[in-house]
């Protein structure tokens, strides 16, 4: 496993981690959730797995997560596409005609479509895992304490298990109902899997049963499923579950 960087002359340079090789015909990008990194669970047991089918893996840092040089002020919805999008980049340099699957956790998940939609990337192949596909929905009732901080400071500190304070900004909060995925997201006729837990407290699972429906994306329960999916079983069923997805 290797740690790298994409420097980017006059903006921030983008934190990541690989295993690729010239022989690998897949390599998967790897977006990990909000308030994580590329350092969470799950793309760790995708590092490490993936490459035992031949297939390369990558998971990079969005912006202010992880070990993102900036904080909240470059967290926006463009950055975190146009981050996602270099990454592909140094994939397709690195191995001319490899086929770039996505793998989007909760708001990774949420990025990709937005990256799928905007980028009108017709044939493209993604999997889902607890996709926070109503991603704006989390910021609709703030507490009064975050309400005051919004209105006094224009931001929230959010604190998160990687220890990392997560800098939320008013911008961004409206930035995400600028790319409301119920309201703009076409597929494109790009190849989709969600996998989801019936029992996610965070991005509810009758939301996002909806939200495969109306763009008819097949879409796996896990019954009892909390959103990160770590109940005992869950993560070997969504490396089963990808791999089938990957062909493998």
């Amino acid at each position: 496993m290797r740690k790298g960087m994409i420097k980017r002359s006059g903006s921030y340079d983008i934190m990541f981690t690989a295993e690729t090789n010239m022989d690998n015909k897949t390599v998967v990008i790897i977006a990990h959730g909000f308030g994580s990194s590329k350092e969470s669970p799950t793309a760790q047991m995708l590092m490490k797995e993936l490459p035992k089918h031949g297939i390369g893996a990558i998971a990079f840092d969005f912006p202010a997560h992880g070990e993102s040089p900036v904080d909240g002020e470059f967290l926006t919805i463009d950055n975190c596409i146009d981050d996602l999008m270099d990454v592909e980049e140094l994939v397709r340099n690195q191995n001319p005609g490899v086929d770039v699957v996505y793998f989007g956790s909760s708001f990774g998940a949420y990025i990709t479509l937005n990256y799928i939609y905007g980028c009108r990337l017709r044939g493209a192949r993604a999997f889902l895992r607890s996709a926070a596909v109503n991603m704006p929905d989390l910021f609709r009732n703030p507490t009064d304490e975050e309400r005051q901080s919004l209105e006094e400071n224009g931001y929230v500190m959010l604190d998160y298990d990687n220890g990392r304070p997560l800098k939320v900004t008013e911008e961004f909060i409206n930035d995400l109902w600028e790319h409301d995925l119920f309201e703009r997201f076409r597929t494109f006729g790009a190849d989709i899997r969600m996998i989801h837990g019936s029992s996610d407290k965070t991005i509810d699972y009758a939301r996002a049963k909806e939200f495969a429906a109306k763009n008819d994306i097949d879409m796996t329960t896990v019954d009892d499923g909390d959103h990160r999916l770590s109940i005992p079983g869950a993560p070997e069923r969504v490396l089963s579950e990808v791999l089938e997805f990957l062909n493998v």
